[in-house]
């Protein structure tokens, strides 16, 4: 049997993972998060969402008010609605993924996510929370070229009819070498970062300026943009809903999100 040190900090991917299908944070997973504060264990959010959609769960945020947001592109004190420190894709390496993905799959819409907000193209559908809030709409071309979107915690590109796996495949062979592209929707979105920003990137980073070990954290995932983060950590675990490759490449599993997988485990770690 591996002997682990007793953990110090838990890092925790939010949509499938730690929040209910619903979006929610479950009487037993927030009793547990709590729990593992007053252990004196941190828990940190690291999640693709973008800052302004963090609000919502500051109540479970834990006494340093801190998470890591868009894969890793965004530090953001929750509470104080403060940007810590962000992992910016140049406009110029946006600019090549855009063209690229364009060359090669055609159909691809793009959105952008920085510290002024959203933006989009006409033809980026929007169907997830946000959709009602004003934002510029214009060509990737035209955002990028005028300086609307700078700082770009992250780049979207969605496509109308791929399968999302093939998607990211895809996308990975044209656009790979220029910025992080990863997915964790059930739909074609994919997720750009800048070059050698990930999850794991900017917790670990975290984790050195708190002077915390890797193998004193416990991580949770369920999608590809986990699997840095999973592997990274010194212990890691997927929920049962995660995706297959996600799965198959962590050795521990827990119950799903839906059945508080995640409050499961730090009540044994408890």
């Amino acid at each position: 049997m591996t002997t682990f040190p007793r953990p110090r900090l838990i890092a925790t991917d939010l949509d499938g993972t730690l929040l209910c299908a619903s979006g929610s944070v479950s009487e037993r997973t927030a009793a547990a998060l709590a729990q593992a504060e007053r252990a004196g264990i941190q828990v940190v959010f690291v999640t693709g969402r973008p800052p302004r959609w963090m609000t919502q769960l500051s109540a479970h945020i834990g006494g340093h008010g801190v998470a890591i947001c868009s894969n890793g592109g965004a530090v953001v004190d929750v509470r104080r609605g403060e940007l810590v420190e962000s992992f910016p894709l140049a406009v110029a390496d946006a600019t090549a993924v855009v063209a690229a993905l364009r060359a090669e799959l055609p159909g691809t819409a793009f959105a952008f996510e920085f510290p002024g907000g959203f933006a989009r193209e006409p033809e980026y559908e929007l169907r997830m929370w946000g959709s009602d809030e004003d934002h510029p709409v214009a060509t990737a071309e035209q955002l990028l070229g005028d300086g609307r979107v700078g700082g770009l915690f992250k780049l979207l590109a969605k496509h109308p009819e791929l399968d999302p796996d093939v998607f990211l495949a895809r996308a990975r062979v044209v656009a790979g070498g220029l910025a992080e592209i990863t997915r964790s929707s059930p739909v074609a979105l994919l997720e750009i970062s800048a070059r050698g920003v990930t999850k794991a990137s900017t917790l670990a980073r975290w984790c050195g300026e708190q002077g915390i070990d890797r193998s004193e954290v416990v991580a949770f995932g369920d999608m590809p943009n986990d699997l840095e983060m999973l592997a990274w950590a010194g212990r890691s675990y997927a929920v049962a809903n995660a995706h297959p490759e996600v799965l198959a490449a962590v050795a521990q599993h827990t119950v799903g999100n839906d059945e508080d997988g995640v409050a499961a485990v730090i009540e044994t770690l408890l």
